[in-house]
């Protein structure tokens, strides 16, 4: 990493030259995350060059929430033509490396127009991102900036990660077609935005489609539309569908038996428990030293946020993690028309270096349900399993668990 420091500062091209060829080897291994990004720095200074970028949106916008109601909005282009789709479609991320997921991202040039976030009809820029928003495929798009965008990635652990920014002076799209049932949420203004998220999920429509039209104001009575900052219409959306799922699921009978699910992605290992009873859930996290959340503690630090049946009051201590993983365990449960008490554990390892966004909990866990669960009769023999599959023990798990301990003190009561 010094050396990358150094080509930074001195401006030594040969030096910047011999770190842009570092072989595709030592790229894929990365492992820490300076280097990563100082890498993907390097690689896109030529992007960094002029004032003018033409390429295809995915389509994708980013509505920022520092300074609100007045924010800076405005479209994410890459330098590319053509199907951009992968740089902005976390449901088909599963399976990537972080390196790979963060190659697309950081090609994402944002462009930035400060407004009040009341006006999404009033002005050239505002109506742009309508287009995006409504676009069924990737935009052509010619931004023209008022200055060179400025070198550097964004992460963030709400959302997903983008390349360098610039302040637009012009913006002009082409081939814009609107998507069918997003232009029909959008076209009824007497229909709350609630509303609107639940139709366009129950037609099919992907998550993130919907988080988009819903950050760019498309959606919700006509009076009370607004841009909504990309990390908030995130989590908005996850709550609201897992909350409608979470009212039929609480009318179901329960599982049989004890369900045990396991996967391991991004140096992320996860293990979803479902047992049957009221539905109840909670969201482990294990996060080991040098990694997104305890960057520099010396032991594993554990956060859990939970529900039982009658839900939260307040917003979920380990933020928007929480609603993603519940949206996606409650929308198993209402296809099965089953109820079950849910804990996911979450052991984060040092192999994952940076924030990769909400997406990555919701289409992980999404994932790890979607494979042949281990069954078991008693809530014994489940963690004694579980044991054996993660490095934390279960006294551990237990200790800040507090659905776990709920289960296993109830149990006891009964048997």
């Amino acid at each position: 990493m010094a050396k990358a420091v150094e080509a930074q500062k001195s401006g030594d091209k040969k030096l910047r030259e011999e770190l842009y060829q570092r072989s595709s080897v030592v790229y894929r291994n990365m492992r820490d995350p300076e280097m990563l990004k100082y890498y993907y720095k390097f690689k896109t200074i030529s992007l960094m060059q002029k004032e003018e970028i033409q390429g295809s949106s995915p389509p994708d916008l980013f509505i920022g929430r520092v300074g609100y109601p007045y924010v800076y909005v405005g479209p994410l282009v890459p330098p590319q033509f053509g199907d951009t789709s992968i740089m902005s479609t976390p449901e088909n991320w599963v399976g990537k490396s972080i390196p790979e997921i963060v190659e697309y991202r950081s090609m994402l040039i944002r462009g930035m127009h400060r407004t009040k976030v009341t006006n999404i009809e009033s002005g050239r820029f505002e109506n742009a991102l309508k287009e995006i928003a409504l676009a069924d495929r990737f935009v052509y798009a010619d931004l023209k900036l008022s200055r060179k965008p400025k070198l550097g990635i964004s992460f963030d652990e709400n959302s997903q990660p983008f390349g360098p920014s610039a302040p637009l002076r012009e913006m002009s799209l082409g081939n814009a077609t609107p998507n069918k049932q997003v232009q029909d949420a959008y076209s009824d203004t007497d229909m709350k935005a609630s509303t609107g998220i639940l139709e366009l999920y129950q037609k099919g429509v992907m998550v993130s489609r919907i988080q988009k039209a819903f950050s760019a104001g498309l959606l919700g009575l006509g009076d009370n539309r607004k841009f909504v900052p990309t990390r908030w219409s995130i989590t908005a959306v996850d709550d609201t569908i897992g909350k409608e799922n979470l009212k039929t699921v609480k009318q179901c009978e329960y599982i049989e038996g004890i369900r045990v699910y396991e996967s391991v992605a991004l140096d992320n290992r996860w293990i979803v428990i479902m047992v049957p009873g009221p539905w109840s859930y909670e969201l482990v996290e294990a996060w080991y030293p040098k990694t997104t959340w305890n960057t520099d503690g010396e032991s594993t630090a554990i956060f859990s946020s939970s529900e039982l049946y009658n839900g939260r009051t307040t917003y979920a201590e380990i933020g928007g993690c929480y609603y993603a993983a519940r949206m996606v365990v409650s929308e198993l449960l209402k296809r099965e028309q089953k109820q079950a008490s849910v804990v996911i554990l979450r052991e984060a390892h040092p192999g994952y270096i940076m924030p990769m966004g909400v997406w990555n909990v919701r289409e992980h866990v999404k994932d790890t349900i979607k494979r042949e669960p281990m069954h078991f009769k008693t809530l014994q023999e489940s963690l004694q399993y579980v044991g054996q599959k993660m490095d934390i023990p279960i006294p551990i798990w237990l200790k800040n668990s507090t659905v776990l301990r709920y289960l296993q003190a109830q149990r006891r009561l009964f048997t």
